[in-house]
């Protein structure tokens, strides 16, 4: 049977071997869900082809300054060994000595972004050590950042949309429709941030269907992007769970692929 869409899977976790298994537990316990699979790249690779994905970009998030450097680098050997099936999101912390150096070696290895999660970093989004990192990223560097969580207060719309107004020129991917767990709060806020995209990651397992063509038609098709967030669920369940969406075909073809490879230049 012939394969309908291309795919891009815009939110991967990845991880060393020895430490992958560990790694995809704690974010587990973080959200205090069961993570689906190992965080290994074959892992991912075998699971994405399974579900038909054809493209992955892939992260990871440094918890010390000092994991910088090392995930960046293991993120672009990750890309430079993938055969052209990935793309690679650097990390940056707020505690960095050297944040430009940060950001520099991001963009010389050839990343296309930086992945950032507020609330496992323990940093609000509008802290002053983080407006160094929008002044650096602003029109260079895509943000993908978590967003949302109705636990802590470190990256809810209140702390994301002064940046939004200060940093127009910024573009920020707001992950989990722009606030997991407040996925209605979040998008009724965000929707007039021409620079705030969102994707659909670790949400779709919590609201129905018809909810979730809401949010989608809310921020509109060319401001959303398909992904699983790897390794919590697996590229099948997720996708099995987008197609039971209420979408046209070309609907599907922006947020499965289109948006996703416009954003990163994904040839």
């Amino acid at each position: 049977m012939e394969k309908k869409y291309k795919i891009i899977d815009s939110h991967c976790h990845i991880y060393p071997d020895k430490i992958a298994q560990k790694a995809s537990e704690a974010t587990g316990h973080f959200y205090d869900l069961p993570a689906s699979l190992d965080g290994k790249i074959s892992t991912l690779l075998e699971h994405g082809a399974r579900a038909g994905i054809d493209r992955f970009v892939v992260q990871s998030v440094a918890t010390t300054p000092k994991q910088v450097s090392s995930i960046n680098n293991f993120i672009a050997t990750a890309v430079n060994e993938g055969n052209g099936k990935f793309t690679g999101l650097g990390t940056l912390h707020p505690d960095s000595e050297d944040m430009e150096a940060d950001v520099n070696e991001i963009i010389t290895l050839g990343l296309k972004g930086v992945k950032m999660h507020p609330d496992i970093q323990q940093v609000k989004l509008d802290d002053p050590r983080m407006h160094k990192i929008y002044e650096l990223c602003e029109g260079r560097l895509p943000m993908l950042l978590h967003t949302g969580d109705c636990r802590y207060d470190y990256s809810n719309p209140n702390r994301m949309i002064p940046i939004l107004e200060k940093y127009p020129n910024l573009t920020v991917i707001g992950a989990h429709f722009g606030g997991w767990s407040i996925w209605e709060e979040a998008t009724a806020k965000f929707t007039q941030y021409e620079n705030f995209l969102v994707d659909c990651s670790s949400s779709l397992y919590a609201i129905s269907p018809q909810k979730a063509k809401e949010l989608i038609m809310a921020y509109g098709t060319d401001r959303v992007l398909f992904g699983t967030d790897y390794p919590l669920w697996t590229p099948e369940s997720e996708i099995e769970r987008f197609m039971q969406l209420d979408l046209t075909d070309e609907q599907r073809e922006d947020i499965l692929y289109n948006n996703t490879a416009k954003l990163f230049d994904i040839k």
